[in-house]
């Protein structure tokens, strides 16, 4: 069996018999736990779970009706509930949370046949780009363990370069599936904004998380989101819209080219992505430079944003009614104060502070409500900009993967990471990041945003450029290709 194997091939395997599901769970339960102390992707390993899961997948494939997804093994970002596990969104808070139920999305896998082999590690609360604020420790990115793998869904990301699982769910807020795919050589799509359904996924900020796929290719990414979409009376902002489809035929596009953005990019990056422009164009597509005025304000207004709508959210753990508590405590407010100070790491305390700040009287018309007009603003660029493209090219990260601790020190660099991915996420749009060339031996990454729910031409466009270049099959040396 082989570690990086896709989609098409695993379930081949499976329906000729040439393996059954128990070995090959079992075969990426092996290589999670010989590779997971190095590079910490996991926070937990369901393995008794899953390989009974597993034996009742041999059996249901000897069927007629079987799930398309059946006896794959899945890793689920740890901020879904998942019923009997526990789900810690890698925070002390909720170290010991176990949820009685399933999100939709763990639900939804599970009946399209997926087989869950444990939760991921990611930033706290999904608050972060490096995987570094976790508090089971950073992950490491499997091309070089001294640097970090982006976050904040920093280990599935990881998980599936590493060729721990084949695929993995991850949650983008503000570039959480993008930035880390991009750094870790995979393959990665934040849907539009309600796609995806959010009950069950602990919250970071409501108007922004939208949980993905991850995944080795775009054509296993879009096979994850079907099983991942649909509407969802459970959630609110749940959108009832059609299906992703992929067009039927080949459609030449026209792509934006916002080259305002590329300003800050090395060299060597920015050769990568006039590369990718080139393939495209190769493919039929024309190339058209566009302009998307006021991102440069995104940043500021995401982080006003997100912060209020944390400093909201995380208000409900207390050490009430579940999560830590702390045992040193004079009276009420003193145990709030204790458990809240000890459950949460350095950056959620920083986040919550700041959207308190922002949303406090005097501070709310100066501060909130201008970053929702910027948001505003933003949306509208791409707007307009897409009454003249069908899609857009662009960076995910302004660098290839940092070293670990390196920008820890400075939050307004850390934040900047984001720089590419966050105007998206203000607008509510696709993002489909895919991997694009190396520099200095790390993979990179670039992005497709289309309009709203239209991820099917996105997804169309990035398996065109797949079929036409390698970037996606090429995989970290971790010392035992013995067994790949």
């Amino acid at each position: 069996m082989k570690p990086y194997a896709g989609l098409r091939e695993l379930t081949q395997g499976l329906r000729s018999k040439a393996f059954s599901t128990v070995e090959l769970t079992q075969f990426y339960l092996d290589r999670i736990h010989r590779l997971n102390e190095r590079l910490n992707c996991f926070i937990t390993v369901d393995d008794e779970a899953a390989l009974e899961r597993a034996k009742l997948a041999d059996q249901r494939l000897s069927q007629t009706d079987v799930p398309r997804l059946c006896g794959i093994p899945i890793a689920h970002k740890d901020l879904f509930c998942t019923k009997g596990l526990r789900t810690t969104c890698a925070s002390r808070t909720l170290a010991s949370f176990v949820a009685p139920y399933d999100a939709t999305v763990v639900r939804q896998t599970s009946a399209a046949g997926a087989n869950m082999l444990g939760k991921t590690n990611m930033d706290e609360f999904a608050m972060g780009s490096s995987n570094e604020t976790s508090y089971f420790g950073p992950v490491s990115n499997p091309w070089d363990a001294t640097r970090s793998p982006g976050g904040s869904s920093g280990g599935s990301a990881a998980a599936v370069a590493a060729g721990l699982v084949p695929f993995a769910t991850g949650t983008d807020t503000g570039g959480s599936i993008r930035q880390p795919a991009g750094l870790c050589g995979v393959t990665g799509l934040k849907p539009t904004y309600g796609r995806v359904s959010r009950f069950g996924m602990i919250a970071f900020a409501s108007s922004l998380d939208q949980g993905g796929p991850v995944a080795h290719s775009v054509e296993d990414a879009y096979e994850l989101l079907r099983a991942m979409e649909g509407y969802d009376p459970a959630d609110s902002t749940s959108a009832n819209v059609e299906p992703t489809a992929l067009p039927a035929t080949h459609e030449n596009l026209v792509i934006g080219y916002p080259e305002a953005l590329f300003d800050g990019l090395d060299a060597e990056f920015s050769s990568a992505i006039d590369a990718a422009r080139g393939r495209f164009e190769a493919l039929g597509h024309s190339i058209k430079t566009i302009e998307l005025p006021h991102v440069d304000a995104a940043i500021a207004a995401y982080y006003v944003l997100s912060g209020a709508e944390a400093s909201t959210n995380l208000a409900r753990y207390d050490g009430v009614r579940y999560g830590h508590r702390s045992g040193d405590q004079n009276d009420l407010a003193d145990m709030y104060r204790s458990s809240r100070s000890e459950g949460f790491g350095l950056e959620v305390k920083r986040r919550i502070l700041t959207g308190t700040y922002s949303l406090s009287v005097g501070y709310f018309d100066a501060y909130y409500l201008k970053a929702q007009k910027v948001r505003r603003l933003v949306r509208d660029g791409f707007l307009a900009a897409f009454a003249d493209v069908d899609l857009i090219l662009a960076p995910v990260a302004p660098t290839p993967a940092f070293e670990l601790g390196s920008l820890k020190a400075d939050p307004v660099q850390m934040y900047r990471q984001d720089i590419y991915t966050i105007p998206v996420s203000l607008a509510g749009l696709p993002g489909l990041s895919m991997p694009c060339g190396f520099v200095d031996g790390l993979p990179i990454g670039m992005q497709l945003i289309g309009k709203h729910f239209e991820e099917g031409k996105v997804l169309a466009a990035g398996m065109a450029y797949q079929q036409e270049t390698n970037w996606h099959e090429q995989h970290p040396a971790l010392g035992d290709e013995s067994v790949a």
